[in-house]
């Protein structure tokens, strides 16, 4: 058994996450006994989600003058981090290594004083949040994140990020949702994982209740009946499993079998510069719509296709980078938020706007479904293309919208895609639209999907790949290749995959959406996972 020192930087959890307040000498005094005191008894530590500051006491907010409560917050952490943590427990034990557990919020950490531009250079390396628990709760987190914000943190750390932790929030919601998080983090290619916590692994109970409806209808990825079986121990006398730690192993045992196969994640490269701020978590619900996101801190030059969220805006040279992607010609697909965030700068390669709100429910081939509220991007007619559109009613209807626009601008393309005032509402889309969505943002990889929201893909550069279906009922999920002699193999079964027929399309704007790619259709049961590689 080894040992790290934990720390956690709070006054009283229980007020609001009551943190110190860095300005205070006597707050600041105590914040460095705690890491001398660490250090002394360990050659790693371990800074839990608290190393944040949410104080604004009377002396923060002197010490804070004219700044942001971002740009003072940022400044004093950083201070801190490096003076009365990382070198106050380095001269104390000089083979130390101080290691910062990020939490999961991470689109708002700057606002706080977790600076993820310097944060991580302060400290020897990162643990990453990857729990995600229960979606309504004060957070909102999507089940993506848990694989999303591991690989984000992967591409800013460049090989310091250390590993996923996962605790038991949200198993109300059933014991699916608990390994959910636990396959999410693998997924990511996370080297290890913390189980939050050993009071957790030992007290959580087993309980019925914990048993979800789909268990008696499905074969499943997770099988409880399966799990709770009697565990032979070394002695050879069986024991009844009785908390949670079982169900983590037996997940995991499971995962075993597959995740050394799997390569190095790959998906649609996302920018999201530095502690930027606009349609904040977004890339997680896209991720939950089938598009396998790949966060980066830089622009990334390399690649046909780029996706850009209203959190572009905060790189003050965004334009000169869409401009020279789509000179050398690629793509660069943005949000309506971003739209609205820089109207003139987008002008400057395709004279659109963000002009309001408007209620649609029809999508054309894609049916009905209930009122969503949109933006409505305007643009000139003939300067830029509708691909998908939106209306209430579209089909012979008065008026309509586009859900993606395409705007040519010398050899590349400029996309818009319409986001819903409420993010919960991509799941609402038609496939149709979801479909558009997929083929526009998947160029530089070779595996697509075609299915109803809430099923995801996770990708790999050596042609494995892996479908999940969060959705409580099965689903049908159809994989698109693009090279045509390929053929999808279930690496668990075994199962080579039968190709679909070409799908009968008729008519001039029909076609100019269909793709040419070769299809496999699969059946998804509920809450689980099936693992693929192209042959």
């Amino acid at each position: 058994m080894e040992t790290y020192g934990g720390i956690t930087y709070t006054v009283n959890e229980m007020n609001n996450f009551e943190t110190f307040s860095y300005s205070n000498p006597e707050h600041r005094k105590k914040v460095q006994e705690i890491a001398e005191h660490a250090a002394k008894y360990f050659d790693f530590i371990i800074l839990d989600d608290f190393f944040f500051t949410n104080s604004k006491t009377d002396n923060e907010i002197k010490a804070k003058g004219s700044r942001s409560w971002t740009q003072y917050r940022d400044s004093v952490l950083a201070d801190a981090g490096y003076n009365l943590v990382v070198a106050a427990a380095k001269r104390v034990n000089p083979n130390v290594k101080v290691i910062i557990k990020y939490p999961n919020w991470y689109d708002h950490f700057q606002g706080l004083g977790f600076d993820l531009n310097q944060g991580p250079k302060i400290f020897d390396g990162v643990w990453t949040g990857t729990e995600t628990r229960n979606p309504d709760g004060a957070q909102h987190i999507q089940q993506y994140e848990g694989y999303n914000i591991f690989r984000y943190f992967d591409n800013i750390t460049l090989g310091r990020n250390f590993g996923g932790w996962v605790d038991s929030g949200g198993i109300g919601m059933g014991m699916d949702r608990y390994v959910e998080q636990l396959w999410l983090t693998m997924f990511a290619k996370s080297p290890e994982i913390a189980l939050f916590d050993y009071l957790q692994l030992m007290s959580v109970p087993l309980l019925e209740t914990f048993r979800t409806p789909w268990q008696d209808k499905y074969v499943t990825s997770f099988r409880w009946d399966e799990m709770m079986q009697p565990v032979k121990q070394r002695d050879g006398k069986l024991v009844k499993p009785r908390t949670i730690a079982r169900a983590a192993g037996w997940s995991l045992e499971n995962i075993d079998k597959f995740v050394y196969k799997l390569g190095k994640p790959v998906g649609v490269a996302s920018y999201k510069p530095y502690n930027s701020l606009g349609e904040d978590f977004l890339q997680n619900f896209l991720g939950m719509i089938g598009i396998p996101v790949d966060m980066v801190p830089e622009f990334p030059a390399d690649k046909q296709v780029v996706l850009l969220t209203a959190q572009a805006a905060a790189d003050k040279d965004i334009l000169a980078k869409i401009k020279k992607q789509l000179v050398k010609g690629g793509d660069v697909v943005i949000t309506s938020g971003l739209l609205k965030a820089i109207p003139e700068k987008i002008a400057e390669i395709s004279e659109l706007r963000h002009a309001g709100l408007a209620l649609v429910n029809e999508f054309g081939q894609g049916g009905t479904t209930r009122d969503i509220l949109i933006p409505k991007v305007m643009y000139h007619t003939n300067d830029a293309w509708e691909v998908v559109s939106a209306g209430r009613p579209l089909t012979n209807g008065v008026n309509g919208f586009p859900m993606l626009l395409r705007a040519g601008y010398s050899k590349g393309n400029l996309y818009v895609m319409t986001i819903p005032e409420d993010f919960g509402d991509l799941y609402e889309l038609p496939v149709n639209i979801l479909n558009a969505f997929r083929r526009t943002l998947n160029k530089d990889l070779n595996v697509g999907l075609e299915a109803p929201a809430k099923v995801s893909i996770f990708e790999y550069d050596n042609g494995t790949f892996i479908l999940e279906s969060f959705l409580d009922e099965e689903t049908m999920a159809t994989i698109t290749v693009r090279d045509g002699k390929a053929v999808p193999q279930d690496l668990l079964t075994g199962e080579t995959l039968v190709k679909d027929k070409a799908p009968e399309v008729r008519g001039f704007w029909m076609m100019r959406n269909v793709s040419n790619d070769s299809r496999f259709t699969v059946k998804m049961p509920p809450h689980s996972y099936r693992v693929f590689t192209v042959k």
